[in-house]
């Protein structure tokens, strides 16, 4: 295997990291206390005007779309490998950098569906605005109402009548449907309850501002309210045109899977951002923090934390470029297993590394003084979104026992 970054990657890279230290980290100080006047003001969803000068930065850099394999934009030519790397980068400042080069959940996810399963119309109508980053868009699969752990669990209902699909059904958990520039939510919902199961499901393309949908609140996160909006969404006979289906129907579950592939590289690689900026300020904290006559970088238990982060990390960052590796060589299937495993490894160690740089910082790291308190929120939610631990880790069961599995 080899994770060497191709020539163009590494420009890429360097490129990036220019980027993020002219512009992303200055900029974090801004985007909060822009995102304080604007809740102040009762507008808790609206984007921090320095997000759009970002974008506007970023793209005069060539930095925009990167997360697009190279079969997609000959102009990136970028491996899943390759863009792993930029992913780490930009999870260094996850509220700033993923949005500022086009590169945010969930729409990541959206723009691989509607290119590989869109129509051209529309491809036309909401992926070329979303390549653009002129909107937003949400995807809908959670429900409150049944355990979506399991997808066929899934209750929303998308029945046909003539030219239209009626919609009924609650979903929650919807990322970014707060925010005012999202206009599409691709929504999973099933077309033949009595079919196969996993040939139940479809996707439809549904705007927000249809009659009957209804954004019922954001949910927050340990306390902390995402600009984008966590939301609970209702839909009350909802009428789409048929042409809005994605696919085929029946095709949902299949659509889910590969749009997951990639997309969970994404997650876990800035993730492994995020544990490296949590070991450099745990050992910028311990060299500079004096406690019983010395730096507590001195103290060996505070040695172990700083080692046990460092050996961790290296060993997610590795399982997750060999995902990558393995998918850009045989493609998302054949690296079924390792995309479970790495969905619970990356989040499980950014998390214990975040959890050792707060304690660390003491009364500092549970405060908004830092960022590790927000971080600490972000990654646990990691461990539940797009599937819980307990989901990936019989995946993997399963995967290492079939082999063994006598008829």
């Amino acid at each position: 295997m080899d994770f060497g970054l191709s020539e163009r990657a590494q420009e890429y890279l360097g490129r990036l990291q220019e980027f993020m230290d002219e512009h992303i980290y200055p900029a974090e100080h801004l985007y909060e206390t822009q995102r304080a006047e604007l809740c102040a003001a009762g507008q808790e969803h609206t984007v921090p005007p320095v997000v759009e000068e970002l974008k506007v930065e970023a793209r005069k850099r060539g930095l925009w779309n990167l997360f697009l394999p190279d079969s997609d934009d000959p102009a990136h030519g970028l491996t899943v490998t390759d863009y792993a790397s930029l992913a780490e980068l930009t999870g260094r400042s996850p509220h700033l950098a993923p949005e500022a080069t086009n590169c945010a959940a969930p729409d990541t996810g959206n723009m691989e569906v509607l290119h590989l399963f869109g129509t051209p119309e529309q491809k036309e109508r909401w992926l070329r605005p979303l390549l653009d980053g002129e909107i937003r868009s949400a995807f809908g699969m959670t429900e409150p109402d049944v355990a979506s752990s399991d997808a066929t669990n899934i209750s929303t209902r998308i029945e046909r009548d003539g030219d239209e699909y009626v919609i009924n059904g609650s979903k929650w958990w919807i990322t970014g449907s707060a925010d005012p520039r999202c206009k599409i939510m691709i929504l999973m919902g099933k077309t033949d309850p009595e079919g196969h199961p996993y040939m139940q499901q479809s996707m439809v393309l549904v705007p927000l501002d249809t009659p009957g949908v209804e954004v019922r609140r954001a949910l927050p996160v340990f306390g902390y309210s995402d600009q984008h909006g966590h939301c609970e969404i209702v839909l009350t006979d909802v009428r789409v045109p048929v042409t809005n289906l994605i696919g085929q129907e029946g095709g949902g579950f299949a659509i889910a899977q590969a749009r997951l592939g990639p997309g969970r590289i994404h997650h876990c690689m800035r993730a492994i951002g995020m544990a490296e900026r949590a070991l450099e300020m745990m050992c910028e904290r311990a060299s500079s923090r004096v406690a019983f006559g010395g730096a507590l970088a001195e103290q060996g238990v505070v040695q172990q934390q700083i080692a046990e982060s460092r050996m961790a990390i290296e060993q997610a960052r590795l399982l997750t470029l060999k995902t990558a590796w393995l998918i850009d060589k045989h493609g998302v299937k054949a690296a079924r297993k390792e995309v479970a495993a790495i969905k619970v490894v990356a989040p499980r160690v950014a998390l214990d590394v975040v959890d050792r740089a707060i304690q660390i910082h003491g009364g500092a790291g549970v405060s908004d003084d830092t960022l590790l308190a927000r971080a600490w929120a972000s990654l646990r939610t990691l461990r539940l979104a797009d599937g819980p631990d307990e989901v990936h880790v019989r995946s993997v069961a399963r995967a290492e026992l079939r082999p063994y599995r006598r008829s």
